[in-house]
């Protein structure tokens, strides 16, 4: 047996052991259906809300090489936000004194700053690697080589490529 299926075999037998901590944690919860509805409220708010916002946003607002940096912090966000609302929004006094012993709000938007600051950083990276790989921007353009980008232009010497040549035949001076 390899030791990628040993390390996989024993993470999902971890998994399997920390499913059936959680049941019995669930079970013996003095209210499961407390637990049970929280569980569905989650459950409607990741896949209802969160998931197909963060997808539209990632979608419409970026270019397809920063979709991905874009996506994850909105998923880390929203997930922070969702796992620190429901503290922060419950009236009245907390019913255990030690729930709330922190500025929960104050903390937050730290957290949230601090994603922010995180995706900026590396989209500023990337960025910088694609200009200095003769990529800027978020989809290629002509190519100093003179075969076409892309977007199917031809280059500087007015060659075109892969792309140019399979929609438009060949090019006069090309190969």
């Amino acid at each position: 047996m390899r030791t990628a299926d040993v390390l996989r075999y024993g993470v999902g037998a971890l998994g399997v052991a920390l499913v059936g901590l959680g049941t019995w944690l669930v079970v013996t919860e003095p209210e499961p259906l407390g637990v049970a509805l929280w569980f569905a409220g989650a459950l409607v708010l990741h896949d209802g809300i969160l998931a197909p916002l963060v997808l539209a946003v990632g979608l419409l607002l970026v270019g397809r090489r920063q979709r991905g940096v874009l996506r994850g912090a909105l998923t880390v966000a929203g997930s922070v936000v969702l796992v620190t609302l429901p503290l922060l929004v419950r009236p009245g006094e907390p019913p255990n004194p030690s729930a709330l012993p922190l500025p929960y709000g104050r903390n937050l938007a730290i957290v949230l700053a601090a994603v922010a600051v995180v995706t900026v950083g590396l989209v500023a990276v990337r960025r910088r690697r694609a200009g200095r790989d003769g990529r800027a921007g978020s989809d290629r353009k002509a190519g100093t080589d003179g075969r076409a980008g892309t977007d199917g232009r031809a280059g500087k010497d007015g060659r075109a490529g892969k792309a140019g040549r399979d929609s438009q035949g060949p090019v006069a001076g090309g190969d």
